[in-house]
């Protein structure tokens, strides 16, 4: 049962990893004119305050979230890196 769930964590965390690196190769190529499109992408988020996020202030403090997701070609790109390098473990 230990081997599964630990097979889980690292399928979890590679993906997480080809995200990340997906995304920073897609920002660092937005400049090349021949790899622009790879950082093209959409932008999610919840939140409904002036900057798209809750506030709430109850005087003495106040607690600010939102939640924003930019999903681009070079992610998409690198969690499917991710996924085949994990099958190939």
């Amino acid at each position: 049962m230990a081997g599964k769930n630990g097979k889980t964590w690292v399928l979890v965390l590679l993906l997480l990893c080809g995200v990340v690196i997906g995304s920073f190769l897609g920002y660092l190529t937005r400049d090349i004119s021949w790899l622009s499109w790879l950082d093209y992408g959409m932008t999610f988020g919840i939140g409904n305050g002036a900057d798209g996020a809750f506030f709430l202030n109850l005087g003495i403090i106040t607690v600010t979230f939102a939640l924003s997701i930019k999903i681009s070609i070079a992610s998409i790109l690198g969690v499917i890196i991710a996924f085949f390098v994990y099958r190939k473990l």
